[in-house]
């Protein structure tokens, strides 16, 4: 299908990119001419249940707020190079009081790039749409980690509602012109029909941001045609590894009257062709190195570690949101054990917890919050002194301004993930070691994983290794780390996060 606006070719000097990837590392300023290149005229949409900035109220002043979100951190740098406008959930209790009347405000504040349209909800609405479908549903479907999904009618029913809502807003946005819509997430899997249905000339893309389960646990889904025959509606539907492509050309197979061609990794369904390719989301990686490279930035890291005592110690940083799915306990265990096992190490290693409180409302997660709390607690009476706490649990929410801090004074960093589409905190962490003097541990679980193939790797459920590994990351010689190290920003350099949007930008204009 070939759209009006829309340019969908490029002159045969620059045909540097193949249907799969984009064959050089992009920068902004590339990045930004192939967008513009391929759209034309076309606006460009983003629309996440997210929202990239948040105002609150903090006594008689609003203040803006950056979530913690890697994907809304990401995104943010690509918006803010091509301009365009992001349709997000209004989710700050300041929202309403600084928008237009078209729900929109200009941001950043400072230094305005692109449209914020919000989409507002009732506390019963977004109970049903975000607390019960999307993370009591959604997300154990989709993560295997034991936890079992509940199916929710009445919530099922708020959450067609408010994909119809977002719809409705994006729609609006757009008018009569020409667009590039891109959803992100299992929030917004209905959208895309509902899109399609009133404007079949619209291109869109859909980046499935968690992983796709295999079908045997998707079946089980009382919704599952319709979640499907959404996504369908999409041109281009993108997920972190091709492992996750095969699963959900699987379950598509399985349960609709389709053609699925794994050669080209594609479905026809309803007369309508939709590609299916593996896209690994990165970070911005220029942006993290020079922040990490700021002289004020320097100055800090002094008085932090002065404040929690860590002068002469070796210093390892998680940075999570409290959730099920990360690994927490899993990891904290491994610590102890690895202390229990070394003690020549008591006094000499403090491990610092970042976990940012999350979805607290429901069960799973106070339940979660309870153990690490305890387990923390635990382990720093076993083994600590009353000169030195092993475990700092840093409990609450953390601008990524001051996490990167974190990462600059961290000897290594420990990502434990159970089960992760990506894993953006690993690549932050490694753009952030400008001297390259720190070191990965991450989780075999994770689609990291696949790219970043000199971390040291963990199964987090075996706690014995897990341990092990953290010895051989304290005994690995110094040039030895600082050789992986270097492989690792190397590859976090080259498969940025302007390479991500590329590579899905030059695939739409190919299919569409």
């Amino acid at each position: 299908m070939k759209t009006k606006g829309v340019k969908v070719k490029i002159p045969a000097k620059k045909m540097l990119y193949t249907l799969n990837q984009i064959e050089e590392a992009m920068n902004k300023e590339q990045m930004v001419t192939l967008v513009k290149e391929k759209l034309g005229d076309a606006k460009l949409i983003v629309a996440s249940n997210r929202e990239p900035y948040m105002h609150v109220w903090r006594g008689e002043e609003i203040k803006t707020v950056r979530p913690a979100s890697g994907m809304a951190v990401a995104l943010d740098s690509i918006m803010q190079a091509c301009g365009g406008t992001w349709v997000a959930h209004g989710a700050g209790d300041a929202d309403q009081e600084v928008v237009d009347e078209e729900n929109v405000i200009e941001v950043p504040q400072k230094n305005p790039k692109y449209r914020l349209k919000r989409v507002w909800m009732t506390k019963k609405e977004e109970q049903g749409y975000y607390d019960i479908t999307s993370n009591e549903l959604f997300w154990p479907l989709c993560h295997t980690v034991y936890v079992r999904p509940k199916f929710n009618e009445r919530a099922w029913n708020e959450y067609k509602k408010i994909n119809q809502r977002f719809a409705n807003a994006i729609l609006e946005e757009i008018g009569d012109e020409q667009a590039f819509i891109w959803f992100q997430d299992f929030h917004l899997s209905l959208a895309p029909r509902m899109i399609k249905n009133k404007k079949q000339d619209l291109v869109t893309a859909h980046f499935w941001h968690i992983p796709w389960p295999q079908n045997e646990t998707f079946r089980a889904c009382p919704w599952k045609h319709k979640i499907l025959d959404g996504l369908l509606a999409n041109d281009l539907i993108g997920f972190h590894t091709r492992y996750h492509c095969n699963n959900f050309l699987e379950t598509v197979d399985r349960n609709l009257v389709s053609k699925t061609d794994r050669s080209e990794y594609s479905v026809l369904y309803k007369h309508k062709k939709t590609y299916v390719k593996p896209f690994p989301i990165s970070v911005d990686y220029h942006k993290i190195k020079k922040m990490a490279e700021e002289p004020e930035r320097q100055k800090t890291i002094k008085p932090i570690k002065h404040r929690l005592n860590l002068e002469n110690k070796v210093v390892g940083v998680g940075v999570e949101r409290v959730d099920y799915t990360k690994g927490i306990p899993e990891k904290l265990k491994a610590l102890e054990w690895f202390l229990e096992k070394n003690p020549q190490y008591k006094e000499k290693l403090t491990y610092i917890q970042i976990g940012s409180p999350s979805r607290l409302r429901l069960e799973e997660y106070r339940s979660i919050n309870e153990e690490i709390e305890e387990l923390v607690e635990d382990i720093n009476w076993r083994q600590g002194t009353k000169k030195w706490t092993p475990i700092i649990y840093l409990s609450e929410h953390h601008d990524f301004e001051d996490i990167i801090n974190y990462y600059m004074l961290a000897d290594f960093c420990i990502v434990s993930s159970l089960h992760d589409g990506m894993n953006l905190v690993a690549k932050e962490y490694i753009s952030s070691k400008t001297n390259a003097d720190g070191m990965l541990i991450l989780s075999r679980f994770t689609g990291a994983q696949e790219e970043l193939t000199d971390a040291l790797l963990v199964n987090p459920y075996d706690t014995r290794r897990f341990a092990a590994v953290i010895k051989k990351l304290l005994t690995l010689k110094a040039e030895k780390k600082k050789e992986r190290m270097q492989k690792l920003r190397d590859i976090v350099e080259e498969n940025n996060i302007y390479t991500w949007a590329g590579n899905i930008v030059s695939n739409i204009s190919k299919i569409a």
